[in-house]
């Protein structure tokens, strides 16, 4: 399958990541639709909390989407992936947390986060050759979102905002709803979420993720740390 852009993902395996592909309405493993679980108490339709993430799939950000840089194909990305992966050594939280940032819902670590920072950080830095360079279109969109000064310089030098110390990681479960949907969101997922999240919760691989034509995501590749 040709994609029209990369991403390096933490994509979680097991219960926890049924319940996500489930609820998101996509699997970026089989690259195929879901069934939504029923649960009581939603604030909203289902496809209306989801729509915004479901495209990308249940997921958390290390290295955000890009395109491919000219010169370069997805072998080559590949192989820089696992040798990255391969000399990178897991990470361990003290578990996730159903968290409400500002409009939206999504799971956040709980407990010191330095250690994965300074992943995402070592991912973005050590695969960034295959980043092709922003367009001015891409620019504009980004900085549309009223950026700070270092957030543009981030932007301008990693082609993303939110990495390096502005680096928050999180596994998003909505697209932006009114504070109170959102709140209500919160209390019907939290009975279901919590007991899929293992305490302490191990980050022990990385996902190369593709956009396909329509916008979706799949699982290209799964490497584990192992360094």
């Amino acid at each position: 399958m040709d994609f029209n852009r990369y991403a390096i993902y933490y994509t979680p395996t097991g219960a926890l990541a049924r319940f996500g592909a489930d609820w998101l309405g996509w699997d970026v493993e089989t690259g195929k639709p879901t069934s939504p679980p029923e649960i009581d108490g939603l604030p909203a339709q289902w496809d209306e909390i989801t729509s915004t993430p479901r495209r990308y799939g249940f997921h958390a950000t290390i290295k955000p989407p890009f395109r491919l840089a000219e010169g370069w194909a997805e072998t080559d990305l590949l192989t820089a992936f696992t040798t990255h992966c391969g000399l990178a050594a897991p990470v361990t939280l003290e578990g996730l947390d159903l968290a409400q940032l500002g409009r939206f819902l999504a799971l956040v670590p709980a407990g010191d986060t330095s250690g994965l920072n300074r992943l995402a950080a070592d991912t973005v830095r050590t695969l960034d050759a295959f980043r092709a360079p922003l367009t001015d279109a891409d620019l504009a969109r980004r900085r549309a979102a009223n950026l700070t000064p270092e957030q543009d310089a981030l932007l301008l030098q990693w082609g993303y905002p939110y990495v390096m110390d502005q680096f928050r990681c999180h596994l998003t479960l909505s697209g932006k709803l009114p504070k109170a949907q959102a709140t209500q969101l919160r209390t019907a997922l939290a009975p279901v979420i919590a007991p899929l999240v293992p305490r302490p919760f191990i980050i022990d691989a990385l996902s190369l993720c593709g956009e396909d034509a329509t916008g979706r995501f799949h699982l290209v590749h799964r490497a584990a740390l192992s360094g």
